[in-house]
């Protein structure tokens, strides 16, 4: 059984894995096992170009920031497993977690990070009863989320990214997803609020 399994590896769900994965050395974190299933082809990012982000240098394309985004995860953190060329068909709660089915293996995880796009045609049997309208996208692009409260769906069900009702601008994503994985790291903390930085 895995700690968290985080579904997507776009901005969302690549940022949520490197900062889980950043905190492999603290006492509450040694002995998590982080898992991500990286399908990719419905990302925004494919066919993005960046311009307008601190720290990317202009014409940044987005398709490869998901190539070496998974490179840096693997290189620095390989603790994170990288489950890649499956898509995910169903959640389903189970006493002490969620059972995730995919189109070639089933998991289990104690916490799941739902990090997919925002387009209505979100295909995951499950999350029926949470899908609505996104509150910050234009009503006739059918944008949708998943309600939430703070990122929280319900027990240990968080979603990250657009899909968790925020813009689809590539810094509020990347920030979604290190929100969720540090309130994960609290969580796995005893509740004492938890952030991981690297320093020189």
């Amino acid at each position: 059984m895995f700690d968290t399994l985080i579904i997507g590896g776009g901005a969302a769900g690549l940022s949520c894995a490197l900062v889980l994965g950043s905190a492999k050395d603290k006492p509450f974190a040694v002995d998590k096992n982080v898992a991500i299933i990286t399908h990719q082809k419905t990302s925004h990012l494919q066919n993005a170009l960046f311009n307008n982000v601190l720290g990317l240098a202009p014409g940044t394309l987005g398709a490869d920031i998901l190539k070496n985004g998974k490179e840096q995860l693997y290189n620095l953190y390989p603790h994170v497993d990288q489950i890649d060329k499956e898509k995910v068909k169903r959640i389903q709660p189970i006493h002490d977690g969620f059972t995730i089915t995919t189109n070639k293996n089933s998991y289990t995880a104690k916490q799941v990070v739902i990090a997919v796009g925002y387009t209505d045609l979100l295909t995951i049997k499950g999350l029926e009863d949470y899908v609505e309208p996104h509150p910050r996208a234009a009503i006739e692009k059918n944008r949708i989320w998943l309600k939430n409260e703070n990122h929280v769906i319900s027990h240990g069900l968080y979603v990250a990214g657009t899909l968790a009702g925020w813009r689809s601008q590539y810094a509020i994503a990347c920030g979604s997803g290190a929100q969720v994985a540090t309130d994960i790291l609290t969580v796995w903390n005893d509740g004492k609020h938890t952030k991981i930085h690297d320093k020189v």
